[in-house]
């Protein structure tokens, strides 16, 4: 799809955890989280991974565009290691917003530029010479040019947002880094020391949180979601806050997910794992007799918001 289109979603990063530059990953990509939303003109960036890095030198081409809003589902590294190379915040004439969890604006302020102070970086945030706006939380909802936006919280380590994005009649989900059965093995874990009343209030607190995601997630358009990990691996990585890819697929199907695309997936994995779990996971889905497209989200990759 041309770049030229005027309302799409791109790629820029896909992997979580750690840049994997390595040729044996080129088809997937190796930049960490970063995925660009654009509706007449207005720019809508989730996450500043490595990935926000070409994104900047490709904005710089545009002189029409000259202002942004930036959502931040965390601060974890993989997340934001790519804003001290943001090239448009260090230009004149840009305004750009960000937003992200956190108490207040000059939490999140904080947040972004700790990265940044010395011994970790030799220039400290003052020196981007765009104006920069740190928007106040917390929000319920925000409006940038044609998005509606909710933020909602999700499962990883640290205060994380998921961000459901409404932009003409569709409802895209951006949750890079979530464990969907996070409160499943947290009952699984402790069931054998609770007493029957206790396990009934799990239990109600498990259907609550089913119903919460379905709510916030069920019959979107689009569902970019975490699915870092194999099953293998997560059965040795609970509580770190991804998904296994499985987990992802029957949330997405439950959910009446349209088309899903397979997000952060692990920095391990080369082109060959990575196509055969989207083959495992095409097969699954021919399985279950559901209806549902699944992607694997690829570095360059571009949907038009107006096909979904």
């Amino acid at each position: 799809m041309s770049n030229d289109t005027l309302n799409y979603i791109r790629f820029w990063g896909v992997r979580g955890s750690y840049p994997a530059p390595f040729g044996s990953h080129m088809r997937v990509g190796g930049n960490t989280s970063c995925v660009e939303f654009r509706a007449d003109n207005h720019i809508l960036i989730c996450d500043g991974g490595s990935g926000i890095i070409p994104l900047g030198h490709h904005l710089l081409q545009e002189p029409k565009i000259k202002s942004l809003t930036i959502l931040l589902t965390h601060y974890h590294w993989d997340h934001i290691s790519g804003l001290p190379f943001f090239v448009p915040a260090f230009v004149p004439g840009w305004t750009i917003n960000m937003y992200g969890p956190g108490d207040s604006k000059q939490e999140i302020e904080a947040r972004i530029s700790g990265q940044m102070l010395d011994p970790y970086f030799p220039i400290e945030a003052e020196t981007w010479m765009a104006k920069i706006h740190f928007l106040s939380p917390p929000h319920k909802y925000l409006e940038y040019g044609p998005f509606k936006i909710t933020p909602f919280f999700v499962h990883h380590p640290g205060s994380t947002f998921g961000y459901r994005i409404q932009i003409q009649d569709k409802t895209i989900i951006y949750a890079s880094d979530n464990e969907l059965s996070f409160v499943d093995n947290f009952m699984d874990a402790r069931k054998k020391d609770l007493n029957l009343e206790e396990k009934n209030i799990f239990i109600a607190l498990q259907q609550e949180e089913k119903e919460r995601y379905l709510k916030l997630m069920g019959n979107a358009n689009l569902f970019i979601h975490d699915a870092q990990y194999t099953p293998e691996d997560y059965a040795v990585k609970r509580g770190w806050g991804h998904s296994c890819y499985l987990d992802t697929v029957k949330f997405a199907m439950e959910a009446h997910i349209k088309q899903l695309y397979l997000f952060h997936v692990d920095p391990n994995y080369n082109d060959t794992k990575i196509e055969e779990l989207h083959q495992n996971t095409l097969k699954y889905i021919h399985d279950c007799q559901s209806d549902i497209r699944c992607h694997v989200a690829r570095e360059g990759l571009s949907i038009g918001i107006d096909t979904l």
